[in-house]
């Protein structure tokens, strides 16, 4: 691919994303609020789900087990 053609592939996406969050009629100062606050929740929430989801996913396949009539961990 041509760089020119990345850099507004790039620029369109960003400009899809100024038009989704209708964050293009805010002031400088409010849009780089807007953007700190965006990518801090969206990093706490890939965080959290880094963290937390394969604990839950282990859990929730230990009960099926159970209840399926697999063998407990013990006795295997």
């Amino acid at each position: 691919m041509d760089m020119k053609r990345v850099k507004d592939y790039i620029y369109w996406l960003y400009f899809q994303y100024l038009l989704i969050t209708c964050s293009y009629v805010l002031e400088p100062w409010e849009r780089s609020m807007f953007h700190t606050i965006t990518v801090t929740v969206f990093a706490m929430v890939v965080y959290t789900a880094y963290v937390f989801v394969p604990i839950h996913l282990r859990l929730a396949l230990e009960f099926f087990s159970q209840i399926l009539g697999g063998q407990p961990e013990g006795t295997v």
